[in-house]
């Protein structure tokens, strides 16, 4: 319940406060996030176009820090979910911040679907405009936003229904503009199914594509469903190298309401979190520099491997009894942090779960000597010195 208060409360705000700015494009709106309008016209489209820009709370304190883009379509209306759900995955150390790029439609039939309807059942003669709309992207809208903001080069486009029809439309017309591709619940019974069967087309043809797609579906039937279902299952089969795909399916959704039911999982499995998981370490502990690598790519920041979360990585594989592994990671971590205590320590723990009291004695010593009052854990790690070296005279 707080969570929907905030939510509407955000809501309110960024409407009610977009009618006083809609004429400026430099003035703020919040304390917290800033949000731009932009009025221009479009010589790709010849017509007036209008997008909000918003940006992160920490664009005005950090000069230095550029940061990814979401391109949302359908207008400001859908910044409030965006915003809610970034942040708490913020909270959590599972996405950057981001700047949010709103645009505002005109024609969004003609814009979002690359093909003319022909089918009877939907609105004969409207569509296939898609190349134009892309077009606009790459060489107006893109460029706008990265003259005038601190963006990094990683792009996400996201929309429904139509607008996800164009997300993927737009991997397949330009795999390399847009790093990710968020589809809730595409329209793609338009047109006989068109733009299912370029996918398919366009996945069967394609050796390597990377990139990430994410697509749902609510209680839609019918021939909807059934198209829907044709392009899920060719993208979960997919054989493509280094593309991650993820879908819902939510039972009883309506399909004005998949965009809200389906944001959460869009973006979480979208942003790699800080915390490595386990499904991405390898036997080769070289795994945890290349994960950190791709992290540090799809946020915009220089990210090394944090000390914290490669000792968890080892502290897993100690209590499924993979010593040899998590001796390895601890031994990885301590190359990153040649100074740390808890390093140190985490390499003498698996030496002593391991039974090797000797190596143990050596890490947590070298541990003691870097440490001094000031640790948090002093006492304890004086403790378990003590106890230790007690075990191993024993044994010896």
């Amino acid at each position: 319940m707080r969570l929907l208060t905030t939510l509407c409360f955000v809501s309110f705000f960024v409407f009610s406060s977009q009618n006083t700015f809609a004429q400026s494009n430099t003035k703020q709106q919040s304390t917290d996030y800033s949000v731009h309008t932009h009025t221009f016209k479009s010589a790709v489209l010849n017509e007036e176009r209008t997008v909000a820009v918003q940006l992160p709370k920490s664009y005005q304190a950090e000069p230095n820090k550029v940061y990814p883009v979401i391109y949302r379509l359908d207008g400001a209306g859908n910044i409030p979910l965006i915003s809610a759900v970034i942040e708490r995955l913020q909270n959590d150390n599972r996405a950057p911040e981001v700047i949010i790029v709103a645009i505002e439609s005109t024609n969004r039939l003609r814009d979002f679907y690359p093909t003319v309807n022909k089918e009877p059942q939907g609105p004969v003669g409207e569509g296939g405009d898609a190349d134009k709309f892309l077009a606009f992207f790459e060489q107006e809208l893109i460029p706008l936003v990265n003259k005038n903001y601190r963006t990094h080069d990683y792009k996400v486009i996201a929309g429904a229904s139509a607008g996800g029809v164009f997300a993927l439309y737009a991997l397949q017309a330009n795999p390399e503009l847009f790093q990710a591709h968020i589809a809730y619940s595409p329209a793609v019974w338009w047109n006989y199914g068109a733009s299912v069967k370029s996918t398919k087309s366009f996945i069967a043809k394609t050796k390597e594509l990377n990139s990430y797609v994410y697509i749902n579906i609510g209680e839609e039937a019918g021939i909807m469903r059934e198209r829907y279902d044709d392009l899920q299952q060719s993208l979960q089969s997919n054989k493509l190298a280094n593309l991650r795909f993820f879908s819902d399916a939510f039972d009883g959704v309506s399909h004005d309401l998949t965009s809200v039911a389906g944001a959460f999982n869009a973006y979480y499995h979208l942003f790699l979190p800080k915390q490595m998981p386990m499904s991405a370490l390898t036997d080769d502990v070289a795994s945890i520099d290349t994960y950190y690598q791709n992290l540090s790519q799809q946020w915009g920041e220089q990210i090394s491997p944090p000390e914290a979360a490669v000792r968890q990585l080892g502290y897993n594989l100690v209590n499924t009894k993979q010593f040899e592994q998590a001796i390895a990671v601890f031994k990885h971590n301590i190359k990153h942090h040649l100074k740390s205590v808890d390093a140190l320590w985490g390499l003498s723990y698996g030496y002593e779960m391991q039974g090797n009291l000797k190596k143990a004695l050596e890490y947590l010593k070298a541990a003691l000597e870097l440490a001094d009052t000031t640790y948090p854990y002093f006492d304890a790690l004086k403790n378990a010195n003590t106890r230790l070296q007690a075990e191993f005279d024993e044994r010896n």
